[in-house]
């Protein structure tokens, strides 16, 4: 593994309301853990889920996982509760890249509680741009990245949902969706 003072980090969004936002982080999490850096792992929406990314990630000692949300955002029904949450995790966050104690950071979903204006977007690109060391990856997932997070990333991809499983009563399945 490059020494953090010849590494660049790398700041990623995923976004878009296609399928696999997510899962492209979970291969980069799983990437970095194999190399040996330190990984945190924040999920602002999937907080009751027990899922295969967390079970693979128990395998490994440098990867702290924090699954901390109240659940599906768009099946609320206690929205003031929400935004709190989102609010503590937020600040949880800033703690984490503050600490400079990981390699690479992922804010699972954060994009999601920006867009719903419960963070706002414009404070987490400007945190980020002011604390993140040059030598920390991070990924930011979630549909709807505010335009100020997109604005700092060095790569930005949107995913286009095409056709999706759901459509056709499918539910969320185990080894592919958790």
């Amino acid at each position: 593994m490059k020494a953090r003072d010849k590494r660049q980090g790398i700041m990623l969004v995923h976004t878009g309301d296609g399928k696999g936002k997510s899962s492209s982080a979970f291969g980069m999490v799983f990437r970095a853990a194999a190399w040996g850096m330190r990984v945190c792992v924040i999920q602002f929406i999937k907080g009751k889920w027990k899922t295969g990314e967390q079970k693979a990630a128990e395998r490994f000692d440098n990867i702290e996982w924090h699954a901390l949300g109240d659940g599906f955002t768009w099946d609320t029904k206690n929205p003031a509760q929400d935004i709190q949450t989102s609010q503590a995790i937020w600040m949880l966050c800033q703690e984490k890249i503050i600490s400079e104690a990981y390699d690479f950071i992922l804010l699972d979903e954060i994009n999601y509680v920006t867009s719903y204006g419960w963070i706002e977007g414009e404070e987490v690109a400007k945190f980020i741009e002011t604390h993140r060391p040059k030598w920390m990856h991070m990924v930011l997932t979630g549909r709807g990245a505010s335009d100020a997070v997109v604005a700092i990333a060095d790569t930005v991809t949107e995913m286009k949902m095409i056709k999706h499983a759901y459509e056709n009563g499918i539910d969320a399945t185990q080894g592919v969706e958790f």
